[in-house]
């Protein structure tokens, strides 16, 4: 069997802990060390393409729309973004570990498709608050790729995305009939309830991360109506 070898390391910002890039022959890993560590394979990308393909199947083909993805991690909702839109739509990805877009446009690219080299991609390197803050009727869909846990969905810090402040900056961004999608580890009743009091008509639905074992992830589904 072909070993592991470390590719590359990254410090996340504002002391998030550590990303270790790691090869096996053509799959790869991301593994986060720190409070909220975890792991991203390579093989494993279903749910981050689904939250895509549902939160942008609400954008007509004829539209000129623009699409925010939180969170680049191994390009999959990147690129099935890019799938969901026309030729004069584009796509801004915001990722917060420059590292990341590094390994991205370099080995990583390989394993969806190089969505980087895609001329609708435009990159932002910084926290995706910056976009969202601005509170201008910007995005048709924001898709909010991290995968958190119910725990990080509650946040004691008003200025987190998850946070009713954080939620109304989302929904301010959105346009007209606008789509916020949230993949998380699993359902949670509570969030669900906050998205609704700011304003949002909300669904949850099921997804398979990988093989079809193991727990399904929950992708939020929020309209702004």
């Amino acid at each position: 069997m072909i070993p592991w070898s470390l590719v590359d390391t990254a410090k996340i910002p504002n002391d998030g802990g550590e990303l270790k890039l790691s090869q096996r022959g053509g799959e790869f890993t991301i593994k986060k060390l720190g409070k909220r560590g975890g792991l991203i394979d390579s093989r494993i990308y279903n749910s981050d393409k689904v939250l895509a393909q549902v939160g942008c199947a609400h954008i007509k083909p004829h539209h000129d729309a623009h699409v925010l993805v939180a969170g680049l991690a191994m390009g999959y909702t990147l690129t099935a973004a890019l799938k969901a839109i026309n030729s004069d739509s584009q796509v801004t990805v915001s990722e917060v570990t420059p590292e990341v877009v590094e390994w991205n446009k370099g080995p990583l690219g390989q394993c969806a498709g190089n969505p980087l080299q895609d001329p609708r991609t435009h990159v932002h390197i910084g926290d995706v608050k910056q976009l969202l803050s601005a509170r201008k009727p910007t995005y048709d869909a924001i898709l909010l790729n991290v995968s958190h846990a119910p725990k990080s969905l509650h946040p004691t810090d008003n200025h987190s995305i998850y946070s009713e402040d954080g939620l109304k900056d989302s929904y301010d961004t959105l346009g007209p009939n606008g789509m916020l999608a949230i993949l998380a580890v699993e359902a949670d009743y509570l969030f669900t309830l906050r998205l609704k009091k700011i304003g949002f008509k909300v669904d949850t639905r099921n997804v398979q991360a990988g093989s079809k074992k193991g727990k399904q992830p929950t992708i939020f589904l929020a309209r702004k109506l």
